[in-house]
């Protein structure tokens, strides 16, 4: 027991060797993240080894690559480090020479001429070598195998005239420059890493660039506000489902009715004879059974045939003649209305007679009416 409570007491000492409080871990004023440029005396010494590092660039970068090689190998030249272009192998080597002081320069000079090689300019490839720019090439043409989508895909990635490129560019922070079957992007740790994202949800069909966008929008605003600082952003963030527009429709099949029968065996070719008899003919009977049948066949393709020939020959339907009957309509319809025509000109003509009556005659008439009745009762 007490060898036992001796190792733990060891390796809890051991454990808590190098958690001990530093001097400097409660002092405000110093930024951890912040990266300080190297001073050369910090190795006076220099480098013990060369370090080289080399990579091929395309035919059509050879000409662009004459032109600005004595502006990389001068930026070059300030770091202590040696450059070569090699026309006839196609390749770029950098390497450390006894001048060189820092001893990752030669991984910023590598990087350095792997963007050269992937067609990005002289002058911002050479952003390369200070200590705050990063740099990653995306490799995107193993990402699709249909040349066709991927075409496509990188194009989204681009936009109608560069226009999404430039709004990755300025929300990320990053130079980013497609070519062929990569994606050469230069920035900081966290833009790259965006960057990378964004590049692969699209090339693999998974987000669209453009709902990228919306959503780095979306996070600019959100940094700004320091009441959200420590909170999360997911409830603020849209959540973009993909949908496909052209679905296929599942044809549902009929699920039959479980038997633990077997299904019953299907009669053979001699079974077929058997029933019908066949099988018992002779061979003489069974010949002139067939040539029977062969003949019935050509007697029903002859008549088809002369039934298809005589069809040219059958004159067309001719127009139906109108029916007789719709004149004496018309007729009684004509004659219905001139006779309603002679009632209601008999009835206005009454009418106007009425209007024209004279007063004296009508009295006068009346009197006369009078006395004859007047007559009759006495």
């Amino acid at each position: 027991m007490e060898e036992e409570n001796m190792e733990k007491a060891m390796n809890k000492k051991h454990k808590g060797k190098h958690d001990k409080p530093k001097p400097w871990d409660d002092d405000p004023n110093i930024d951890r993240w912040k990266i300080e440029k190297f001073d050369p005396s910090w190795n006076e010494g220099g480098m013990l080894e060369v370090s080289s590092f080399s990579t091929l660039f395309p035919q059509y970068r050879e000409k662009y690559l004459q032109e600005a090689w004595p502006m990389v190998k001068a930026a070059l030249k300030d770091s202590g480090v040696t450059c070569e272009l090699n026309l006839v192998e196609g390749s770029m080597t950098v390497s450390t020479t006894r001048k060189t002081r820092d001893p990752y320069i030669i991984v910023k000079a590598r990087d350095l001429i792997r963007l050269l090689s992937r067609s990005v300019p002289a002058p911002q490839a050479i952003k390369i070598l200070n200590d705050e720019m990063q740099c990653d090439i995306i490799k995107i043409g193993n990402l699709v195998r249909n040349k066709e989508r991927f075409v496509k895909r990188r194009q989204h990635l681009v936009g109608p005239n560069s226009s999404t490129l430039k709004a990755l560019e300025i929300l990320t922070g990053c130079y980013i420059l497609v070519q062929g079957n990569t994606v050469a992007a230069m920035g900081s740790f966290k833009g790259l890493k965006q960057v990378r994202k964004i590049v692969e949800d699209c090339i693999q069909n998974k987000m669209h660039p453009v709902y990228h966008i919306k959503i780095l929008m979306i996070k600019k605003e959100l940094e700004k506000d320091p009441a959200l600082a420590n909170e999360n952003w997911d409830r603020f963030l849209p959540n973009f489902k993909k949908k496909n527009v052209k679905q296929k429709k599942v044809q549902s099949k009929e699920k039959k009715a479980y038997t633990p029968f077997p299904p019953p065996p299907q009669p053979s070719k001699i079974d077929k004879l058997l029933e019908s008899g066949e099988y018992f003919l002779s061979d003489k009977k069974k010949e002139s059974k067939k040539w029977q049948e062969k003949q019935e066949k050509q007697a029903e393709k002859t008549a088809d045939n002369k039934r298809k020939r005589e069809a040219a020959f059958i004159p067309p339907e001719e127009p139906s003649k109108q029916d007789p009957r719709e004149p004496d309509d018309h007729k009684k319809d004509v004659a219905s209305m001139a006779k309603s025509l002679k009632e209601k000109a008999k009835m206005y003509g009454k009418q106007k007679s009425v209007e024209n009556i004279n007063p004296e005659a009508y009295i006068a008439a009346s009197g006369e009416k009078s006395s004859k009745k007047k007559s009759k009762h006495s």
